[in-house]
């Protein structure tokens, strides 16, 4: 998830969070992540008709469908109970709409801001709450959802202060995950698909708050990043 910049009032700060030194824009999103759940691999990338992006990794036809299959597996383990949904802001807006919709158990929807990356692709060196959630979540089964795992250090910490507030359960869905940047192991329940470690927009993943709308997911070029 690219995340809000920490101007907001009532930032709170935890522990520092190292960048991802890498030759491509080194991390992204609230970055989650667990080792021993294998996703789907990206289907072959494909030409782009974004004149920004480099190739399309993900197509709008293959999201549709791992929402479709990721929801099916949540219904029938969540079958019989009240789920809440907290998405985090503001990459997971997509994720979060479109698994919503396709979950047939009941649901309701929180969501939370929190901040290690700004309009930049490199980590600001800490992890700062935003929005906090509207509502107390002890007794619940609470499920992250999130758009894209990277290092695992922001939802390691975003893990810990959920579950010190007493909810029946709490796992992660997440759409994307980089297994090569992984630098904590983390248990995710659900993974959509495993991508390879190159920075992504689109389909509410941005590039200093740009290219979210694009109804799929692919990696820009050498000359938009360098561009900033």
């Amino acid at each position: 998830m690219n995340l809000v910049s920490p101007e907001a009032a009532g930032i709170h700060t935890t522990a520092p969070e190292a960048a991802t030194p890498a030759p491509v824009p080194p991390g992204q999103g609230s970055e989650h992540g667990h080792q021993g759940l294998p996703g789907a691999p990206s289907p072959a990338p494909t030409a782009s008709p974004h004149p920004d992006l480099a190739e399309i990794l993900v197509t709008e036809e293959a999201l549709r469908a791992k929402i479709t299959e990721l929801a099916a597996a949540i219904d029938a383990d969540y079958a019989g109970q009240e789920v809440l949904l907290v998405g985090v802001l503001k990459g997971a807006v997509m994720v979060m709409a479109d698994l919503a919709r396709a979950l047939t158990i009941s649901t309701t929807l929180e969501f939370m801001a929190v901040s290690s990356y700004g309009s930049s692709t490199s980590s600001s060196g800490v992890v700062r709450i935003l929005k906090d959630l509207d509502r107390s979540i002890e007794g619940r089964h609470v499920l992250v959802v999130e758009d894209i795992i990277d290092s695992g250090l922001t939802l390691s910490w975003l893990m810990r202060n959920l579950g010190s507030r007493h909810p029946a359960s709490v796992e992660v869905v997440a759409l994307l995950r980089k297994p090569e940047a992984l630098r904590v192991d983390l248990d995710v329940r659900y993974v959509g698909f495993d991508i390879p470690s190159a920075f992504v927009v689109g389909y509410g993943l941005d590039f200093a708050e740009r290219y979210r709308t694009l109804p799929y997911v692919g990696t820009l070029t050498p000359e938009v990043i360098a561009a900033g």
